[in-house]
């Protein structure tokens, strides 16, 4: 597919910055024609420069010029290939950075040869080109949608290839034991199969080791890339709301004395020491005859239920009751964390009396949202529940995405039947068919023998320009 798609004869064109008022726009033009069109496009101070005679990695000032017509003064930056993200020749016209102007560069290089890229096409060429392996790809979108440092470091981590290597590898070994069962069963004579079933068990056992420390990351990964679904609850005035805007960092809920201020569900995502929260503030919880009120506890309640984390939110300067024993039910088998706010005041509900009645199913720790205290012990501890401690993303390798998940899935199973068949003793042929599924799965990961309904479903989902 590779070497069919390097020499499609398409030379494609797209702006890679952001649409808006800014200080540069980038249009990049990718193909085998991508210095001829700088040359119909690209006129020097002396007019004597042409583009398709530069050197790679060069960089040339001038003007874009449509008709006679000067576009815009820009910087052109020509890389050959296959030095180039795509392997392709490739310039980057630096212009100004306007609506207006960016588009005017872009639209005098469709009219001189190239034409519009579709969404992730530079990518998705990097990639049939062997420039890069899908896991990488799919890194590339990833690093731009990234919403917190710890995503932005695990999606750097597998643009520098560390989930290809380490999946080539178990690859490799499964790979080698195949090879070695075809050439005994070929070659009986110089090649053994005494004892071979417990040697490859140890084997298989290692490899099936890594393939699911690979698949216990994604839960880490998940909440790395998409942020942890969090909804407080607690009774009204409990400080819901003063807590949602101390952790976004501006006045996004109404806070009054008032209970039952807040009636519907409230969203905002925010970044708490490098994890992604998307958190929802909810009416608070009590029996009520209001009938709009009501409807806004309904929807805590229902909000509550597909939540990752709830952060109960308990009234220390007010006594515990039937309304908190209401709450601790929906609390029953999730992930929950209690914070005890109002300790700036006289306490009349204390740690004791919460833990007494959590019968310390969950932490409890002591905030004050007016004072702004405590936020960073429940940073510690949301870090603690969800990433198991702190991620080194220098040595770990984090899976983000579900297709590469449900391959490693894949890959498992086919490791336990090789290890079903030793443990039953069947022949060693019977060993290479599920080593060979196995392969595969990991091979799907990095892009080996993957469909082309596959590629065009990853790519779609790219930005116009990457």
């Amino acid at each position: 597919m590779a070497a069919d798609y390097i020499n499609s004869g398409d030379t494609i064109a797209a702006i890679s910055t952001a649409i808006g008022g800014s200080g540069i726009g980038i249009v990049r033009v990718s193909g085998p024609d991508a210095l001829l069109v700088g040359d119909c496009v690209f006129v020097s101070p002396k007019g004597r420069k042409k583009i398709s005679m530069q050197s790679s990695h060069t960089v040339h000032y001038g003007y874009i010029q449509d008709d006679g017509k000067m576009v815009d003064e820009v910087l052109v930056t020509v890389m050959r290939s296959p030095r180039s993200f795509t392997t392709e020749d490739t310039i980057e016209i630096n212009c100004h950075g306007g609506i207006y102007a960016t588009r005017r560069v872009l639209e005098t290089v469709l009219r001189h040869g190239a034409r519009l890229a579709e969404p992730g096409e530079f990518t998705r060429r990097a990639f049939l080109n062997g420039r890069i392996d899908l896991s990488q790809a799919e890194s590339v979108a990833d690093v731009i949608q990234a919403k917190n440092e710890s995503a932005l470091q695990s999606s750097l981590g597998q643009l520098r290839g560390s989930l290809g290597r380490k999946v080539s590898a178990l690859r490799e070994k499964i790979l080698y034991q195949t090879a070695y069962i075809e050439s005994a069963l070929d070659d009986p004579e110089h090649y053994s199969l005494d004892g071979y079933s417990q040697k490859l068990r140890i084997e298989i056992e290692e490899i099936k080791s890594k393939v699911h420390r690979l698949i216990l990351s994604a839960d880490n990964g998940r909440v790395i890339k998409e942020g942890i679904q969090t909804v407080i609850l607690g009774k009204p005035n409990a400080g819901k709301s003063s807590l949602l805007n101390v952790l976004a960092g501006e006045e996004r809920a109404i806070v009054t004395d008032i209970a039952g201020t807040t009636r519907d569900t409230l969203e905002e995502t925010v970044s708490l020491g490098g994890i992604t929260l998307n958190i929802i503030d909810t009416a608070g919880i009590r029996d009520t005859e209001d009938c709009i009120e009501q409807i806004g506890v309904d929807r805590a309640k229902e909000k509550a239920e597909s939540a990752d984390l709830i952060l109960y939110m308990v009234d220390s300067s007010t006594k515990m009751d039937e309304n908190d024993e209401h709450i601790l039910q929906i609390l029953d088998g999730k992930k929950s964390i209690v914070l005890l706010n109002k300790t700036d005041l006289q306490p009349i509900t204390n740690v004791d009396d919460v833990r007494h009645r959590i019968q310390d199913r969950f932490p409890v720790i002591e905030i004050s949202a007016k004072e702004e205290t405590g936020i960073d012990v429940l940073e510690a501890t949301l870090k603690e529940m969800f990433y198991q401690g702190e991620i080194s993303f220098d040595e770990e390798v984090i899976i983000t995405s579900a297709r590469q998940k449900t391959e490693l899935i894949g890959a498992e199973e086919s490791l336990n039947k090789v290890l079903q068949s030793i443990d039953l003793g069947m022949p060693e042929d019977f060993f290479t068919v599920d080593l060979m599924d196995a392969y595969t799965a990991l091979g799907r990961i990095i892009g080996k023998d993957v469909g082309e309904d596959l590629v065009d479903e990853i790519f779609a989902q790219f930005c116009m320009g990457k």
